[in-house]
Protein backbone atom coordinates (compact mmCIF):
# COMPACT_ATOMS: atom_id res chain seq x y z
CA UNK A 1 0.00 0.00 0.00
CA UNK A 2 3.03 2.23 1.06
CA UNK A 3 4.27 2.52 -2.63
CA UNK A 4 0.72 3.12 -4.05
CA UNK A 5 0.34 6.25 -1.45
CA UNK A 6 3.81 6.88 -2.35
CA UNK A 7 2.98 7.41 -6.22
CA UNK A 8 -0.36 9.52 -5.48
CA UNK A 9 1.59 12.19 -3.22
CA UNK A 10 4.15 12.14 -5.86
CA UNK A 11 1.42 12.49 -8.75
CA UNK A 12 -0.64 15.41 -6.58
CA UNK A 13 2.60 16.87 -5.73
CA UNK A 14 3.98 17.44 -9.48
CA UNK A 15 0.79 17.91 -11.00
CA UNK A 16 -0.08 20.94 -8.46
CA UNK A 17 -3.61 19.21 -8.07
CA UNK A 18 -5.73 16.92 -6.06
CA UNK A 19 -8.46 14.99 -7.22
CA UNK A 20 -11.88 16.34 -6.94
CA UNK A 21 -12.95 13.24 -4.46
CA UNK A 22 -10.51 13.95 -2.10
CA UNK A 23 -12.09 18.02 -2.16
CA UNK A 24 -15.61 16.28 -0.93
CA UNK A 25 -16.42 15.86 2.68
CA UNK A 26 -19.80 13.88 3.62
CA UNK A 27 -21.02 14.94 7.15
CA UNK A 28 -22.67 12.88 9.67
CA UNK A 29 -24.13 14.33 13.11
CA UNK A 30 -23.17 12.17 15.85
CA UNK A 31 -25.21 12.26 18.66
CA UNK A 32 -23.67 13.53 21.75
CA UNK A 33 -26.69 12.63 24.45
CA UNK A 34 -29.30 14.95 25.79
CA UNK A 35 -32.37 15.97 23.15
CA UNK A 36 -32.80 14.97 19.78
CA UNK A 37 -34.51 18.31 18.55
CA UNK A 38 -31.22 20.13 19.60
CA UNK A 39 -28.42 20.68 17.21
CA UNK A 40 -25.87 21.29 19.80
CA UNK A 41 -26.16 17.80 20.95
CA UNK A 42 -25.38 16.50 17.92
CA UNK A 43 -21.14 16.43 17.17
CA UNK A 44 -20.27 16.88 12.86
CA UNK A 45 -17.96 13.82 11.54
CA UNK A 46 -16.22 14.82 8.53
CA UNK A 47 -16.12 11.38 6.13
CA UNK A 48 -12.41 12.13 3.50
CA UNK A 49 -11.19 10.16 1.48
CA UNK A 50 -9.12 7.30 2.88
CA UNK A 51 -5.82 8.17 0.41
CA UNK A 52 -6.32 11.81 1.40
CA UNK A 53 -6.26 10.86 4.95
CA UNK A 54 -3.27 8.64 4.53
CA UNK A 55 -1.66 11.33 2.40
CA UNK A 56 -2.40 14.34 4.70
CA UNK A 57 -0.71 12.26 7.59
CA UNK A 58 2.37 12.47 5.62
CA UNK A 59 2.08 15.91 5.33
CA UNK A 60 1.65 17.13 8.93
CA UNK A 61 4.50 14.52 9.72
CA UNK A 62 6.50 16.62 7.23
CA UNK A 63 5.26 19.94 8.71
CA UNK A 64 6.17 18.32 12.13
CA UNK A 65 9.68 17.69 10.97
CA UNK A 66 10.05 21.10 9.42
CA UNK A 67 8.56 23.08 12.25
CA UNK A 68 11.02 20.89 14.26
CA UNK A 69 14.07 21.53 13.21
CA UNK A 70 13.83 25.30 12.45
CA UNK A 71 12.13 25.25 16.01
CA UNK A 72 8.73 27.20 14.63
CA UNK A 73 6.84 25.64 17.34
CA UNK A 74 5.85 27.34 20.41
CA UNK A 75 7.42 25.10 23.13
CA UNK A 76 3.68 25.47 25.25
CA UNK A 77 2.15 24.42 22.67
CA UNK A 78 1.34 20.78 23.85
CA UNK A 79 -1.85 19.49 21.74
CA UNK A 80 -1.65 17.68 18.24
CA UNK A 81 2.32 16.91 19.25
CA UNK A 82 4.64 13.79 19.69
CA UNK A 83 5.06 13.62 23.18
CA UNK A 84 3.00 16.19 24.44
CA UNK A 85 -0.82 16.00 25.35
CA UNK A 86 -3.48 17.47 27.50
CA UNK A 87 -1.92 15.99 30.24
CA UNK A 88 1.13 17.17 29.95
CA UNK A 89 -0.04 20.98 29.29
CA UNK A 90 -2.39 20.51 33.09
CA UNK A 91 0.75 18.89 34.47
CA UNK A 92 2.82 22.10 33.42
CA UNK A 93 -0.20 24.21 34.24
CA UNK A 94 -0.15 22.61 37.59
CA UNK A 95 3.84 23.03 38.02
CA UNK A 96 3.65 26.43 37.59
CA UNK A 97 1.08 27.14 39.54
CA UNK A 98 3.20 25.41 42.14
CA UNK A 99 5.79 27.23 41.77
CA UNK A 100 4.22 30.80 42.12
CA UNK A 101 2.82 29.25 45.31
CA UNK A 102 6.14 28.54 46.90
CA UNK A 103 7.94 31.41 45.73
CA UNK A 104 5.10 33.30 47.12
CA UNK A 105 4.01 35.42 43.67
CA UNK A 106 0.71 36.30 42.44
CA UNK A 107 -1.33 34.20 40.45
CA UNK A 108 -3.93 35.15 37.58
CA UNK A 109 -5.16 33.01 35.28
CA UNK A 110 -7.71 33.56 32.04
CA UNK A 111 -9.53 30.43 30.28
CA UNK A 112 -10.67 31.05 27.13
CA UNK A 113 -12.45 28.63 25.04
CA UNK A 114 -11.02 28.04 21.95
CA UNK A 115 -12.92 25.27 21.16
CA UNK A 116 -14.25 26.95 17.31
CA UNK A 117 -10.90 28.37 17.07
CA UNK A 118 -9.88 26.16 14.16
CA UNK A 119 -12.95 26.52 11.73
CA UNK A 120 -12.77 30.41 11.99
CA UNK A 121 -8.57 30.36 10.86
CA UNK A 122 -8.22 32.88 7.67
CA UNK A 123 -6.60 30.49 5.08
CA UNK A 124 -4.73 33.39 3.71
CA UNK A 125 -2.99 33.76 6.69
CA UNK A 126 -2.43 30.12 7.10
CA UNK A 127 -1.00 29.44 4.20
CA UNK A 128 1.16 32.94 5.16
CA UNK A 129 2.25 31.58 7.75
CA UNK A 130 3.29 27.98 6.97
CA UNK A 131 4.90 29.59 3.60
CA UNK A 132 7.03 31.66 5.75
CA UNK A 133 7.78 28.29 7.97
CA UNK A 134 10.93 26.99 5.76
CA UNK A 135 8.29 24.44 3.72
CA UNK A 136 8.97 22.82 0.29
CA UNK A 137 6.91 25.38 -2.31
CA UNK A 138 5.75 22.17 -3.73
CA UNK A 139 3.97 20.84 -0.16
CA UNK A 140 2.20 24.61 0.08
CA UNK A 141 0.55 24.29 -3.30
CA UNK A 142 -0.52 20.81 -2.08
CA UNK A 143 -1.80 22.28 0.99
CA UNK A 144 -3.27 25.26 -0.77
CA UNK A 145 -5.10 22.81 -2.85
CA UNK A 146 -6.32 20.81 -0.25
CA UNK A 147 -7.94 23.85 1.62
CA UNK A 148 -9.66 25.67 -0.95
CA UNK A 149 -12.56 24.58 -2.99
CA UNK A 150 -13.61 22.03 -0.70
CA UNK A 151 -17.57 21.16 -0.48
CA UNK A 152 -19.26 19.24 1.88
CA UNK A 153 -23.03 17.32 1.94
CA UNK A 154 -25.29 16.28 5.14
CA UNK A 155 -27.11 13.13 4.02
CA UNK A 156 -30.59 13.65 4.43
CA UNK A 157 -33.46 10.58 5.24
CA UNK A 158 -34.02 10.36 1.33
CA UNK A 159 -30.36 10.64 -0.37
CA UNK A 160 -27.00 12.16 -0.09
CA UNK A 161 -27.64 15.35 0.06
CA UNK A 162 -26.36 18.28 -2.08
CA UNK A 163 -22.53 19.12 -2.27
CA UNK A 164 -21.72 22.94 -0.75
CA UNK A 165 -19.42 24.85 -0.16
CA UNK A 166 -19.22 25.23 3.92
CA UNK A 167 -19.53 29.55 4.66
CA UNK A 168 -16.52 29.11 7.39
CA UNK A 169 -13.00 28.01 7.04
CA UNK A 170 -12.62 24.39 8.37
CA UNK A 171 -8.83 23.97 7.87
CA UNK A 172 -7.66 20.22 8.59
CA UNK A 173 -4.06 20.17 9.22
CA UNK A 174 -3.96 23.66 10.95
CA UNK A 175 -4.18 22.51 14.60
CA UNK A 176 -0.79 23.67 15.69
CA UNK A 177 0.13 26.71 17.30
CA UNK A 178 2.90 28.74 15.19
CA UNK A 179 5.24 31.25 16.28
CA UNK A 180 4.44 34.76 15.29
CA UNK A 181 5.98 35.79 12.22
Amino acid sequence: MIPYLARLLDITMNKSELPGDWKRDTVIPIHKGGDRSLVTNFRPVSLTSVFCKQIEHVIASYLRQVWDKNDWLYEGQHGFRPEYSCESQVIAVCQDIADCLDNGDKIDAIIVDFSKTFDLVPHGRLLTKIANSGVDSRVMVWIREFLLGRTQTVPSGNGPGCYYQPCSNQPIMCRFSLRPA
